[in-house]
């Protein structure tokens, strides 16, 4: 008995019942007119009960009339049924008969075939770039395919920088630099006191401009004649008549820069002469103090003697302690490289030379010569912090570039600028009591 129709039917369905037309039209018969050909190839058709018949036409090549279509078969060449019978060349890939290239269906077909020769060299314009060298082979230690932590490749642009100290310094043109230094210093002191008075002028109006320079990076336009000026003009107060000379150069100066900036109009006034009063206070008025301590009748080139020597020591001292034992940093916001260790350092060496030296020149006591010495140290290093302050406030690392190995001339002359008041003060007081 035949299975139940799972189409709802419940008649049984089998291939001898005669009396039900086939799923498909008999090939035998040929299809009249009204017959519509079908639209759609036949091997389109998944379901084979709704596969259209084969097309006897010859409108599908590579189909026959012998039952359901056949997979696509490649024409084998002229003559074949799949061109129509019909020789002659192929016209595109649809098989049809006539000229290659007027095939409307397949555009394609009249583009140029793709060359097999390769292009000249001129077309690859990497070849002319130099070959990335081979890296040297990987230790037996190392894992494959990795470089050691800070490995860079040889010849790159990041290739380390030639090492120049443990902080950070050139430290045979920072030596070189400070000699000469000390020797433009020194030489004019000794043989010609009045001479010192260019050096100390001259350092004053470098640093003067180097601080509005650095000013401007903080839109800050301070007049630059007026400080200079009142700069040199201070100096030269201080050193020929006194401390209250030295007041009156400073008030001279703020007023002739402020005096100068109402010619430029009122934007950014307020700033402007901010920053010009600051100048004009931290580089000349302190540095008039220098002036005022070489000025004393007798023994003033002692006096600036003691006071560079005390900073000299208080740097080195800094700078060996830190570089070797600074572990903790002591304003890390302000100066990272400046510790705790490295004050220390400071403030021992900076006692210990003051003390013999004062009581070798000035027949002072030891120990107010270490008490000297620690106070010039300690003013040198806050000196040292607040121009670190003020770099790091403006964004700038150095306040020029005119000092191989330091930077500018304000760089040298941070830690001078704080120490030579509390040095004037200190010997003012202490040597008329050896006396």
């Amino acid at each position: 008995m035949s299975p139940v129709d799972p189409y709802g039917s419940a008649d049984p369905r089998g291939w001898d019942r005669p009396d039900r037309p086939l799923p498909w039209p008999d090939h035998d018969v040929e299809p009249g007119p009204w017959v519509r050909r079908p639209a759609v190839a036949p091997h389109l058709h998944a379901d084979p009960r709704t596969r259209p018949p084969a097309d006897p036409g010859g409108a599908y090549p590579g189909y026959d009339d012998r039952g359901p279509a056949r997979p696509f078969r490649k024409p084998s060449g002229p003559g074949d049924p799949a061109y129509g019978g019909r020789p002659g060349p192929v016209n595109g890939r649809n098989g049809r008969h006539g000229p290659v290239g007027d095939d409307p269906e397949y555009p394609t077909a009249q583009l140029e075939p793709v060359r097999d020769e390769a292009p000249p060299m001129s077309e690859y314009p990497t070849t002319q770039l130099t070959p990335v060298r081979d890296e040297p082979a990987p230790a037996a230690s190392e894992p494959p395919g990795r470089r050691q932590p800070g490995r860079r490749r040889a010849g790159g642009s990041g290739a380390p920088p030639t090492s120049s100290g443990k902080a950070g310094r050139n430290l045979p043109a920072a030596i070189g630099v400070g000699v000469a230094l000390g020797a433009l210093i020194l030489v004019p002191l000794f043989l010609y006191p009045p001479a010192f008075l260019l050096v100390v002028a001259g350092a004053v109006a470098i640093g003067s401009w180097e601080m509005a320079r650095a000013a401007g990076r903080a839109d800050a336009n301070p007049p630059l004649v007026p400080l200079i000026a009142g700069g040199v003009l201070t100096v030269g107060l201080a050193w020929f008549a006194g401390p209250d000379a030295l007041t009156l150069g400073l008030a001279v100066t703020v007023l002739g820069s402020v005096v100068w900036r109402l010619g430029d109009g009122p934007a950014g006034f307020r700033r402007d002469v901010t920053a010009a009063t600051l100048i004009a206070v931290y580089v000349p008025f302190l540095g008039g103090f220098a002036a005022l301590l070489a000025a004393a009748p007798d023994d003033g080139y002692l006096r600036v003697l003691v006071t560079l020597v005390a900073v000299v020591l208080s740097d080195t001292g800094g700078y060996a302690a830190g570089a070797n034992f600074g572990k903790h940093p002591m304003a890390p916001t302000i100066s990272p490289k400046k510790s705790w260790e490295g004050l220390a350092g400071s403030v021992g060496a900076a006692a210990l030379g003051s003390a013999v030296l004062l009581w070798l020149l000035f027949d002072v006591r030891p120990w107010w010569g270490a008490l000297f010495g620690v106070a010039v140290s300690a003013a040198a290093v806050l000196g040292d912090l607040a121009e670190s302050m003020v770099k790091r406030d403006l964004g700038v690392k150095d306040m020029s570039n005119l000092l191989p190995g330091h930077g500018g001339l304000m760089d040298r002359l941070d830690s001078i600028l704080f120490a030579v008041p509390t040095a004037y003060l200190l010997l003012a007081v202490l040597v008329p009591m050896a006396g």
